[in-house]
């Protein structure tokens, strides 16, 4: 049996973030989250008679935002700082340039993050009872108070407005793993059964969750291939299975999908051995400008409901 090279292991996500934002010049690396302890709530009945709520961390096209296409810089225009909401039975316009996700391992596949058709289609084959009829949208806050204390209430809310019987939740960006695991353990606490679907183990696993479907693929790729509908459907089948498997809290299951073509993916994501001082230079500008805009963006929260009730 030939050994799987050096590089084709998952990535330590904490520990390269730490580096990069350290090289930039950035003191006080940033705290992630971490829980001893994980509530867990068991299903209360099958997933086939059961009303599944689908949480996000995209964001919502805003025509006068920028580019928010595939392959678009990161874009912090186009970040949302409040809950938002939308019709299960519509189609919708998700997208994720305004988290930090590897760009160059993105398609205009939108499905990758937002896995609303696959869920559409698990109804189809009686394999859920129904979606909510409203999924939602949590903002990716690095203020881990502000999402324990802000949007998990709001989601929890919303959720138990429809009546949710169980919740998935996708992650995207590094800090969108954590987002998503403090909501899922908030959830759970209240009797939701989750189960979370990312590419950031080591985030997700420290913060501590009842159930995660880990992916080995690059950020924003979470809910399957691009154009590949079957690896789609297949991983949220493993979520389902996921959650009605799970023996107990911090439950990991790592899907069988694997990245078509070499893993350079993983080499090339915040590799700081291929910038120059002046790379560095340029990327901490880059940096604090992406910061001046989001604040900015921070401060007209209270128009966002209104635009994405």
């Amino acid at each position: 049996m030939t050994p799987s090279p050096d590089d084709d292991r998952p990535i330590r996500y904490i520990e390269r973030t730490h580096a990069w934002y350290g090289a930039l010049g950035y003191g006080n690396p940033y705290r992630y989250a971490q829980h001893d302890e994980v509530p867990f709530t068991p299903l209360a009945r099958p997933l086939a008679a059961s009303r599944v709520a689908l949480l996000t961390t995209a964001a919502p096209y805003q025509a006068d935002k920028g580019d928010q296409g595939p392959g678009a810089p990161y874009n912090a225009a186009a970040k949302f700082f409040a809950v938002y909401s939308g019709d299960t039975a519509a189609d919708h316009d998700l997208r994720v340039s305004h988290v930090s996700v590897d760009q160059a391992h993105l398609s205009d596949d939108a499905n990758c993050w937002f896995p609303l058709p696959a869920l559409r289609r698990a109804v189809a084959r009686g394999r859920i009872g129904a979606p909510t009829p409203r999924f939602h949208g949590v903002p990716t806050n690095r203020s881990q108070r502000h999402t324990v204390e802000v949007d998990a209430p709001e989601v929890l809310r919303r959720c138990r407005e429809e009546a949710a019987e169980v919740a998935i939740l996708v992650a995207n960006c590094p800090v969108c793993h954590q987002t998503m695991s403090l909501l899922a353990r908030a959830l759970e606490a209240d009797g939701v059964p989750t189960v979370v679907i990312g590419a950031a183990r080591d985030i997700v696993e420290l913060c501590g969750v009842p159930r995660f479907l880990f992916s080995d693929v690059p950020l924003g790729n979470a809910a399957g291939l691009p154009w590949d509908v079957a690896s789609q459907d297949q991983t949220l089948e493993l979520a389902l299975r996921t959650l009605e498997i799970a023996p107990g809290p911090r439950t990991t299951v790592q899907s069988p999908l694997r990245w078509p073509g070499p893993p350079d993916w993983r080499r090339d994501y915040m590799n700081l051995a291929a910038l120059s001082a002046e790379d560095l230079a340029l990327r901490r500008a880059e940096n604090d400008d992406a910061k001046a805009v989001a604040q900015a963006v921070r401060q007209a929260t209270p128009l966002l409901p209104r635009l994405f009730p």
